[in-house]
């Protein structure tokens, strides 16, 4: 049994003495200074059991009336590393922690969980031990939030409260986290938070996090009291190319220049500094501006595809492609939907409503997966329809098929309306490919990386198809000499339905990857249409290699425009002038089709 129990606060100086008086020829021995010191330690080991970071924020919780010890008590939390004393924190500062008074008519800082019952009442759980609130019966009080005295704080506290959840927020497991928190506290340039950041710094292990920690640092050496570390912590930025610390330094020149004397060693080593800066954000720029046009050239790519099938082989002009892509879209959307929590809709004033698998996880976000052959199959199920209702009786008249398309893409604007409804509706991209991956501080985002991807697997398709298949061969039979390959008996009909088909269902694809970049509404594909032609015809109608090189040509000039003019609607009108001019000069595009048809 051990001599003295540390399990009962009050009872340690009792305990003390009894072993004093039961061991008295030992305390003969000892004197009064180093009893009291044991005394002490005692009364600190109590203190230091019972000082939780829940109990601490309790104690601050109720300090109503003492600001500057509430304060106090929340900056203490710093040092815990505790993840719980983060989120009572947030919680905190949310006002989710309430004041609750007890029939005894002392106050307790408590919590509300789980869901409301009838009454609105919730479980109290009490803030000091997470434990839940009990009356005297020992069962569960349940509260009323509305009832209940918030937990009031001031910019003092608040500012308190984010100086330790950014604390905590560099020892988080959460990498993106903890270098947002590093990043965060270097801009702030507090010269207090210095020997936190070497702190951190030792036991970092992630690549990224330490490099985002070596910058954070120089950015608060900036603010140093010594001009030589200052002047060093400015060539540190200069070699790691720092563009977020551009204004920093030259705020620091500024202080530098106007001092008496001027420090010239400060303001030579930031001129250094900033010429490397401006020299990689230079280079920067240009791979990004390369890196957008090609991911715009795939989006028009893409969206294009389906009408370099339907015009360019064909001679269709459909004027409802642009409808096809919004059909790709919508589809995209009811998988998105139900795969989640269900979707309703009100079709001719109808209520409707179809449940969903309410998936999650990687469950969730295989959404995509199947959305993409369901986008095909219900596009060029639609443009099916279209063929074999209209488009087949207007072949060789292209202003009747233009006027036709046309009606049919309002027709269908106004059914998207009536069963969708009017306003755009979002489809929530899946966790791959949401963020980005940055290389040397060029961003390159994961959508657009995957429409990349995306073109190119469609373009090599869509080259397989048309010349490796057997109905690609009667495609081109068909295309090139209509008469010629029905008198040798083709089935030009069924080769024209499923050749439409084809096309449409690629512009129901670039409708689903389209949701994935915007909303979704009844003009998604109008956006399009204009550009989708401009592409077509730039490129050589009939030509597939020539609507690729369009569409990147486009794509990385309006890039280059924008990023050169700083402005993208007068960008895009050069764009669209000097592809006026262009077919002014090659009326048949880059790439001529030749052909043996006596009609061309």
């Amino acid at each position: 049994m051990p001599l003295l129990s540390f399990n009962e606060g009050a009872g340690f100086i009792p305990c003390l003495f009894s072993l004093l008086e039961k061991r008295g020829t030992i305390c003969m021995k000892l004197s009064h200074s180093i009893i009291r010191l044991l005394i002490a330690g005692c009364l600190s080991v109590a203190a230091i059991a019972d000082d939780t970071p829940r109990a601490t924020i309790a104690k601050a919780v109720l300090m109503t009336e003492d600001a500057e010890e509430q304060a106090r008590l929340v900056s203490s939390l710093a040092a815990t590393g505790s993840e719980e004393t983060g989120k009572l924190l947030s919680l905190w500062r949310q006002g989710g922690i309430f004041i609750h008074d007890l029939p005894d008519e002392t106050q307790v800082a408590i919590t509300l969980e789980g869901n409301a019952d009838e009454e609105g009442r919730q479980r109290a759980l009490r803030v000091d031990d997470g434990k839940p609130l009990l009356d005297a019966s020992g069962q569960p009080v349940l509260l009323v939030a509305a009832d209940l005295v918030t937990a009031d704080t001031d910019s003092n506290l608040r500012r308190a409260m984010n100086s330790v959840l950014d604390l905590l927020a560099l020892s988080t497991p959460d990498v993106a986290a903890r270098k947002n928190a590093v990043t965060k506290l270097g801009m702030s340039q507090k010269l207090e938070r210095l020997e936190d950041l070497k702190t951190r710094q030792a036991k970092e292990t992630n690549a990224d996090v330490k490099l985002a920690l070596e910058e954070a640092i120089a950015l608060v050496q900036l603010k140093s009291k010594d001009a030589l570390v200052q002047a060093a912590a400015a060539r540190k930025l200069g070699d790691m190319k720092s563009m977020m610390s551009k204004d920093f330094l030259l705020a620091l020149d500024k202080e530098a220049r106007a001092a008496q004397p001027a420090n010239t060693e400060i303001s030579a080593a930031v001129t250094e500094a900033l010429a490397k800066i401006e020299t990689h954000t230079k280079w920067v720029n240009f791979y990004g501006t390369l890196f957008r046009g090609v991911s715009l050239g795939s989006v028009l790519l893409v969206v294009a595809i389906g009408l370099a099938i339907t015009f360019g082989l064909m001679g269709v002009i459909n004027m409802a492609h642009g409808e096809l892509i919004a059909v790709g879209a919508y589809a995209t959307y009811m998988v998105h939907n139900l795969f989640g929590a269900g979707l309703s809709l009100s079709p001719f004033g109808w209520s409707v409503w179809i449940p969903g698998l309410n998936a999650g996880g990687a469950l969730y976000d295989a959404y995509f997966i199947v959305a993409l052959p369901v986008a095909f199959l219900s596009a060029a199920l639609v443009g099916i329809a279209l063929e074999r209702g209209i488009i087949q009786f207007l072949y060789r008249r292209p202003l009747e098929s233009l006027l036709a398309t046309w009606g049919v893409s309002l027709v269908l604007q106004q059914l998207f309306k009536l069963i969708f409804g009017s306003n755009n509706v979002q489809v929530y991209s899946p966790q791959w490919l949401s963020g980005s991956w940055t290389v040397m501080d060029v961003s390159f985002g994961w959508n657009r990386l995957f429409v990349i991807g995306f073109a190119v697997a469609i373009i090599i398709a869509t080259w397989l198809l048309l010349t490796k298949t057997s109905l690609g061969l009667l495609i081109r039979a068909v295309m090139q000499n209509r008469q010629m390959a029905a008198c040798m008996g083709v089935r030009t009909e069924r080769v024209n339905m499923l050749t439409f088909g084809f096309g449409s269902g690629l512009a129901g694809l670039a409708g689903a990857f389209l949701s994935q970049i915007g909303n979704v509404g009844p003009s998604l594909g109008q956006n399009y249409i204009v550009e989708a032609f401009m592409t077509v015809v730039v490129g050589g109608v009939g030509s597939l290699a020539g609507t690729v090189i369009s569409a990147m040509g486009i794509g990385v000039i309006d890039q280059a425009l924008q990023q050169i003019l700083l402005n993208p609607v007068l960008g895009k009108i050069l764009v669209l002038g000097a592809i006026i001019l262009f077919l002014q000069w090659r009326p048949a595009g880059m790439f001529v089709t030749q052909s043996r048809s006596l009609d061309n």
